[in-house]
């Protein structure tokens, strides 16, 4: 799994819409589906801000160290 697949996974295990994450992230909703289509790439500072929301390490998201659970909440 790549980051952008475990990035709208999180988002969808949230319940959270791309318009409301488009909200977080200061971007328009057709962002957020560029960013999840691959078409377009997240911003540092974004991936920042999506750790903190969603109170993950970016190790996790990026998927580093291989084998990496999913935080319990």
């Amino acid at each position: 799994m790549n980051y952008k697949e475990r990035l709208k996974d999180l988002r969808i295990d949230n319940d959270i819409t791309q318009t409301q994450l488009a909200e977080i992230l200061g971007v328009k909703q057709a962002a957020i589906s560029k960013y999840e289509k691959g078409i377009r790439e997240y911003k540092i500072e974004d991936l920042i801000k999506l750790c903190e929301f969603y109170n993950v390490s970016s190790d996790y998201i990026l998927g580093l160290p291989k084998g990496l659970d999913y935080p319990e909440r």
